[in-house]
């Protein structure tokens, strides 16, 4: 963690109070001299004037079984009802893990913890992400393979993703597909490419980690090993 953001976290100043207070000269980092920019890591011990500085804030990690209509954002210049509505009254600087669209549901994760964010988020660490969609009309092969080996958006060739085919009918086609990036509306856009319609998306599972018995709308804590498991993908 940067050192700026340790001691406001911690409660020393903003974030820009942080920065003038080590421009001074007046914060160590294991009885050394710090610098802008420096990194604080798990069993450093860091002062301020003499005085040592303990982060004091609490990493919360929830699951969600995110409605449709809901949006994944703190608050929304457009009036919508947003995920952090649905967490407990107390909670409050707790973030959406990545986004499900409004029209969207499923297994979203929300946290304080940046690091694990990064982690989930970032497309270079390609964690997968499954989903049960219902497509209207039935998929040839042709269009199958070519999802599954990756399809140009925005210019760009979608990673490579896996798909199950789970019901078909003259109507609609219920499949499971696995994504390991996560671009706006990549599912959506990834059929749309194939002349196929999305009807009904939800997120299943999240690497190996399923969304579960939750309800709807349903928000519950992460349990030890849930967490530790994400942590160690």
């Amino acid at each position: 963690m940067r050192l700026n953001k340790f001691l406001a976290e911690s409660g020393v100043g903003s974030r820009r109070t942080c920065d003038k207070l080590i421009e001074e000269g007046i914060v160590t980092i294991n009885n050394q001299r710090a610098t802008l920019g420096a990194i604080v890591k798990k069993n450093d011990c860091v002062k301020v004037r003499n005085k040592q500085i303990v982060n004091k804030k609490e990493l919360k990690y929830y699951m969600m079984n995110k409605p449709k209509g809901y949006i994944c954002s703190m608050k929304d210049d457009r009036d919508r009802k947003t995920v952090v509505s649905l967490l407990p009254n107390e909670e409050s600087r707790i973030y959406p893990v990545g986004r499900l669209d409004y029209a969207t549901e499923g297994l979203l994760l929300l946290t304080n913890d940046g690091e694990l964010t990064f982690k989930l988020t970032h497309p270079i660490h390609e964690i997968p992400k499954t989903y049960l969609a219902k497509i209207e009309g039935i998929l040839s092969e042709q269009e199958i393979n070519s999802l599954r080996n990756g399809i140009v958006l925005d210019g760009k060739q979608t990673h490579k993703s896996k798909i199950k085919i789970i019901e078909v009918n003259k109507k609609f086609t219920n499949l499971h597909i696995t994504i390991y990036e996560g671009r706006n509306r990549q599912i959506r856009r990834m059929f749309e490419s194939v002349g196929k319609e999305v009807v009904f998306l939800k997120r299943i599972k999240i690497a190996d980690m399923p969304l579960g018995n939750l309800k709807r709308g349903e928000v519950r804590k992460l349990t030890p090993q849930e967490i530790f498991y994400l942590k160690h993908l």
